[in-house]
């Protein structure tokens, strides 16, 4: 089994604290149908990065014990998280280009987030109708990832490829995307030697 490196330990950490604190910063204006919570940008970070999917799902965890609408948002909020993070990682598998992973990776917190936490509410008896909150979650979550998380996730991506760099990523499929590009880089370089 292979070992966890120690800056991906730290880069958990750090992602889950950043996570809690930001939404336990601005306090109940975090929760609810109208969502300020740029800690949603964090969720494109499993595009790059291994660790960040158990650490999105604890700041998440965090944050949501001091949600108005309790152990519902505890579990359902956090499990949203962790099943979009999941669901964000595999996207490196399927796209080459970063941003084309962050534009369909996005999607994952987006709407599991927009229509399932209506439906939560709904159930709980309150916080408004369902379409008003659908869209509200919607647009909250659009902005923060895609504003926000995007460019942070290109940034990154930009910073991650020096082998030392403590931005270096940490999940498999772009790992191996960045081998095959290696190779093939080398393929052509051998084929155009001799034909100089």
């Amino acid at each position: 089994m292979k070992k966890f490196p120690a800056k991906a330990i730290c880069r958990a950490g750090a992602i889950a604290a950043l996570y809690a604190v930001l939404t336990i910063y601005l306090g109940n204006i975090a929760y609810g149908p109208l969502q300020i919570r740029p800690a949603e940008a964090l969720t494109l970070l499993p595009l790059l990065y291994l660790e960040s999917v158990p650490a999105l799902f604890v700041g998440c965890l965090i944050a949501n014990l001091l949600s108005p609408y309790e152990a519902a948002d505890i579990v359902v909020g956090s499990l949203l998280t962790l099943i979009a993070a999941c669901l964000t990682y595999v996207m490196p598998r399927f796209f080459k280009k970063p941003v084309f992973r962050a534009l369909v990776g996005g999607l994952f917190p987006v709407f599991l987030n927009a229509l399932a936490l209506p439906v939560m509410w709904l159930i709980m008896g309150g916080a408004g109708a369902f379409w008003t909150n659908l869209l509200s979650m919607s647009c909250t979550q659009l902005l923060w990832v895609y504003a926000l998380g995007m460019p942070l996730y290109l940034a990154l991506e930009r910073l991650s490829y020096a082998k030392r760099s403590p931005l270096y990523p940490t999940n498999r499929f772009v790992l191996k995307g960045r081998e095959k590009d290696k190779e093939r880089a080398a393929l052509e370089n051998q084929t155009q030697k001799p034909q100089q």
